[in-house]
């Protein structure tokens, strides 16, 4: 079996240490969610995983190779969707995800892929400047799967967004655990709590392994 983990990375800005020694696994066809209040280090921790920030320290290994030194390999395995819009505004959502697809792969995934699955192609012609929140963050996962990734960071991917928005979204997100493909999920979203397989607080630079049954009160407590 393929294995996925994360070993003791650190990062701190000056004085102020966001994380202090994260390590985790994430099992074939799980999400494992990340829980924190705000400026916790979530986004950091992500961020440093998807070779957007460089660490301090660590590891993130795939089958014993450090994604962080390989990074043509991390390129092929990782999807990354921050909370921002990574799109170029001024283009139609087929212009943004022709970017990321040859042509016969965009055509294949809007028919019956991941596209299609998160409902792109009824915004194709849409400039992004003219989209909901909602259509724009599905564009934005639809560009983070291009090549089928096996891992995927998600950064608070339905935040704000509708019930139809969401549920395209988890759609499509439960299809890729189905898929065998591993998920990493910072949010404080209840709907998405539910998507996760195993949780974890992130607090003071530490994460604490945690068991979530539905219980929100206990939940901000702890936070």
């Amino acid at each position: 079996m393929e294995t996925m983990e994360i070993v003791d990375v650190r990062k701190k800005y000056r004085r102020n240490v966001v994380l202090d020694g994260v390590s985790l696994s994430v099992g074939e066809g799980s999400c494992v969610g990340i829980l924190g209040g705000n400026g916790s280090g979530k986004s950091t921790l992500l961020s440093i995983l998807a070779g957007v920030r460089h660490g301090d320290g660590g590891k993130f290994l795939w089958q014993q190779e450090d994604l962080f030194s390989n990074t043509k390999l991390r390129a092929s395995l990782v999807g990354y969707v921050p909370q921002g819009i990574p799109l170029l505004e001024e283009l139609t959502a087929w212009d943004n995800l022709r970017l990321w697809y040859e042509k016969p792969v965009l055509e294949r995934e809007l028919e019956d892929g991941a596209l299609a699955i998160l409902g792109v192609k009824e915004f194709l012609k849409t400039p992004v400047y003219k989209m909901s929140g909602g259509m724009k963050k599905r564009l934005s996962v639809g560009c983070a799967v291009n090549g089928n990734p096996r891992i995927l960071l998600l950064d608070e991917p339905t935040a704000a967004l509708d019930l139809i928005c969401r549920e395209r979204i988890y759609s499509y997100l439960r299809e890729f655990k189905a898929q065998g493909g591993r998920i990493l999920l910072a949010t404080h979203d209840v709907q998405e709590l539910e998507l996760c397989d195993s949780w974890y607080i992130l607090k003071k630079g530490a994460l604490i392994p945690y068991r979530y049954d539905g219980n929100v009160r206990h939940l901000v407590g702890r936070l």
